[in-house]
């Protein structure tokens, strides 16, 4: 029987980041040092990161960090902060949305309630269909459509999504919950079409495969993305320990070579505003929420 203490503590760690990267996002904080300032504490809780951690605005919905040296500033922007915290490599994933504007808080309620439906749903032997109807009945009941094509996802170890999915809808499937899963939960609520799309560049790579290279540089760079545990990686992390240009060619002949894989944002098809809610849970007799503080 899998002793599940790593995975509490991943969870305890990511919800107390969550947390107190919330309160970091105001009008006026630089982006840059929000992020830095959050995985700071993730190392002084005692956990790394599962991934980078991401905030996303307005009409983009996951996976952007912001480039090395990025001078960006908040104002009234809505912001989705995405995070994952791993202790030898068990996961808790965890996100939250903040409304600086003042204008979409039924928006950011709409995702909060419907991971509320979702977590009292949820119990073994449970459709994940079920799961999905929940999510969106609720986003629905507030006047916003769920993202169809993001879902939740299971947590394996060293592996930020492993199965089974976890849909923001109704898919009739007839998968269920199992006892001893850990999943995340992440209902996505949007003004828009409740569709996303790929756009601009990446800054959020992940190893794929592991290929020799002959470029010097580009093997300083891979042996420290090897470091990663083929974990998700962002271009800030490497700048940190190499100039850009290296870290730029590098990162180009990776991808030619199917080393690496890219995540570029993902953006609402029509720009709609998109909210975001996530938690970690261990499936048991009792459903615990990991990432709950």
């Amino acid at each position: 029987m899998e002793d599940y203490s790593e995975w509490r503590e991943a969870g305890r760690i990511a919800g107390e980041a969550l947390k107190y990267g919330k309160a970091l996002i105001k009008p006026g904080a630089r982006i840059t040092e929000v992020l830095d300032k959050i995985e700071e504490k993730i190392y002084s809780l005692g956990g790394k990161c599962a991934f980078p951690p991401q905030i996303s605005m307005n009409d983009v919905a996951a996976h952007y960090c912001p480039e090395p040296g990025d001078e960006f500033c908040f104002k009234d922007e809505l912001c989705s902060l995405d995070l994952g915290v791993h202790v030898n490599g068990a996961i808790g994933d965890t996100a939250c949305t903040v409304d600086l504007s003042g204008n979409n808080q039924r928006l950011v309620e709409a995702a909060e309630k419907a991971i509320d439906a979702a977590i009292e749903k949820a119990a073994i032997g449970v459709k994940l269909s079920e799961i999905g109807a929940a999510i969106q009945e609720t986003i629905s009941d507030h006047g916003f459509a769920p993202v169809r094509n993001l879902s939740g996802h299971g947590l394996g170890r060293f592996k930020i999504h492993d199965e089974p999915s976890v849909p923001n809808y109704n898919d009739k499937g007839n998968t269920v919950l199992k006892k001893g899963m850990t999943v995340a939960i992440e209902p996505f609520a949007t003004t828009g079409q409740g569709l996303i799309h790929e756009a601009d560049d990446a800054t959020i790579f992940s190893l794929i495969n592991k290929k020799p290279v002959r470029n010097i540089f580009t093997r300083q760079i891979l042996k420290e993305i090897e470091s990663y545990n083929d974990l998700p990686f962002t271009t800030r992390w490497l700048a940190r320990k190499f100039p850009m240009i290296k870290v730029n060619f590098a990162l180009k002949e990776l991808l030619q070579n199917n080393i690496i894989k890219a995540y570029p944002p993902l953006v609402e098809v029509a720009h709609g505003l998109v909210s975001q809610a996530e938690h970690s849970l261990l499936i048991d007799d009792k459903v615990e929420v990991l990432t709950r503080v």
